[in-house]
């Protein structure tokens, strides 16, 4: 395969890939509003000639490149977070910047980015004539990530009945390959009591006293140590393999986390006992642990069962319709996964990288020395859709993409042209080096 043919070929589409970022991003498209987005890209993979584009119900577009027999994955998310405060950019961040290094813009590195280059690293595989019988390839433009990771993915598993041999996350990895991430879910817990007039508290049960005794429970989760004589042993028990089959992988995606992200009360007014009292956690999971193990973890905590039946521990649902109606519910469970480092895709796609660009990451002049600092395969902090695509489905994911995960949701949001040309450049060598 020439290597160099293909990165002169991605080089040369540098400023063809800017301007459909920078068409991209300005229109807001935030989750459940993401039309604008997903027609300004349907319309570009069919200018670039796509043998098919479709628009699936949920609002998903699914472009494909050749008709060969493995189907080989590359996704992008295309909606984004808000704004935020306006006084914290410096640029409106739809109308965005473009200088000769560096796009700016709500979006560019989460990760509108991706979708680029995918795009035009399928035009390449194209114009090469790298196409062939072994494989072809599906580039999605997927909604709703920002909401409810890897909803998009169970509809276009279950729904559209598509089902890649393995998927390339584009979300950006800082110039490495990312082969895992930690997972999350979405804990609630309720707890009931009595209210009474607040002049005389000994009459009723205050549900937020109880809450408050729960609470300091699950922050000993999150702090605690895993020694013998600890009663609530810390989830850093997980890294330990007295605790952990997994404790290898967890090792190398970190520790899980629990932590108190939103609270409620009900009560018949400023002068009276609380009745009721509800937490939201945010729980993140290392490689071992499930929804089931999580839940069963807070509903032994000591003070929960101290209250009993007076506390009920569940998890949340998402039922938000997307911008087409479709309303395609799901708890708001997204596991951890992990695929090995020496799976194929992963060395599939470190020998794609190394054939071009070496043994390290690259950047631009700005990132290249911290990128340098840090293995070239590595893990995401931050959850993607590969929580449904392997984590609920099994499907091999592998991660490299345009950007840095530090920009996200960040103001001032940015990424580099040398990322977008370096991986349009690896995505069009990844499933020949795969399929050989």
């Amino acid at each position: 395969m020439d290597f160099e043919a293909i990165k002169k070929a991605a080089q040369g589409y540098e400023e063809d890939m800017t301007k459909f970022l920078r068409n991209i991003v300005k229109n807001p498209g935030e989750s459940c509003d993401e039309e604008k987005h997903i027609n300004t890209i349907a319309e570009e993979m069919r200018k670039l000639g796509f043998d098919k584009v479709e628009i699936d119900p949920q609002g998903n577009v699914l472009g494909y490149m050749g008709t060969g027999d493995t189907l080989i994955g590359f996704d992008a998310h295309i909606d984004t977070v808000g704004v935020g405060n306006m006084d914290n950019w410096d640029f409106d961040p739809y109308e965005g910047f473009e200088s000769d290094s560096e796009i700016g813009g709500r979006g560019t590195s989460d990760q509108l980015g991706g979708i680029v280059s995918a795009v035009y690293g399928a035009k390449i595989m194209k114009d090469l004539g790298m196409l062939n019988d072994k494989y072809s390839v599906l580039v999605t433009g997927t909604v709703q990530e920002e909401d409810c990771d890897g909803l998009c993915w169970q509809y276009i598993i279950n729904e559209d009945k598509v089902r890649p041999e393995f998927v390339v996350s584009t979300e950006p990895t800082d110039g490495g390959i990312y082969r895992g991430q930690r997972g999350r879910m979405e804990i609630r817990i309720d707890v009931a009591g009595v209210s009474c007039h607040g002049s005389a508290p000994e009459r009723g049960d205050n549900a937020i006293y109880k809450m408050a005794d729960i609470l300091q429970d699950v922050r000993a989760l999150n702090e605690n140590d895993a020694e013998e004589g600890t009663e609530i042993k810390g989830l850093v028990k997980m890294l330990d393999e007295k605790y952990n089959p997994e404790w290898k992988e967890a090792r190398f995606l970190g520790r899980g986390t629990v932590t108190t992200s939103e609270i409620f009360f009900s009560s018949p007014s400023r002068c009276a006992v609380a009745d009721g009292c509800s937490v939201s956690l945010d729980r993140r999971m290392t490689a071992g642990e499930t929804w089931e193990s999580c839940l069963e973890e807070i509903r032994n905590l000591p003070n929960v069962k101290k209250y009993g039946n007076d506390v009920k521990v569940s998890m949340y649902e998402y039922d938000r319709p997307s911008y087409t109606g479709c309303v395609y519910p799901i708890e708001c469970y997204f596991p951890t996964w992990v695929i090995p480092e020496d799976h194929k895709v992963t060395k599939a796609l470190e020998e794609a990288y190394k054939g071009m660009y070496g043994e390290e990451r690259i950047g631009s002049s700005e990132t290249v020395a911290e990128r340098k600092a840090r293995p070239l395969t590595d893990k995401w902090t931050f959850s993607t859709n590969g929580v449904s695509i392997m984590g609920r489905n099994g499907i091999p994911v592998i991660g490299f993409g345009p950007g840095a995960e530090a920009q996200a949701h960040a103001p001032n949001e940015k990424t580099w042209k040398q990322d977008l040309v370096t991986c349009a450049a690896v995505y069009a060598a990844l499933p020949t080096v795969y399929t050989k």
